[in-house]
């Protein structure tokens, strides 16, 4: 009976989605963290709306990294982490760049 080993390209695409987990699962979940502190600053004291935006952003990344094995392609792993992580980073800086153009 022949065995049959997984591919070059299986390989490749579950290091991707691995990837995709870690790195991307970690932006994703820093822009979170940065744009719900900035959120939250506005009706609780700084110091709380940090802590509660890093407890969630646990949350946040768990289910990213569940997100980049469900995921139906590679690509889409890569951009369902990336994607909501640059806006929501854009979200945080859009308060320093609108300073900026004053």
């Amino acid at each position: 009976m022949k065995t049959t080993h997984p591919g070059w390209r299986y390989r490749l695409a579950i290091t991707s989605r691995a990837l995709a987990a870690t790195a991307g699962g970690y932006a994703l979940a820093a822009a979170f963290t940065a744009a719900l502190s900035l959120a939250l600053a506005q009706a609780m004291p700084r110091v709380e709306a940090v802590l509660t935006a890093t407890m969630l952003a646990w949350l946040v990344y768990a289910g990213a990294a569940g997100w980049a094995f469900y995921a139906r392609t590679a690509w889409g792993a890569w951009g369902g982490t990336l994607l909501p992580a640059l806006v929501l980073g854009a979200c945080a800086m859009a308060p320093r760049w609108l300073e900026t153009l004053q």
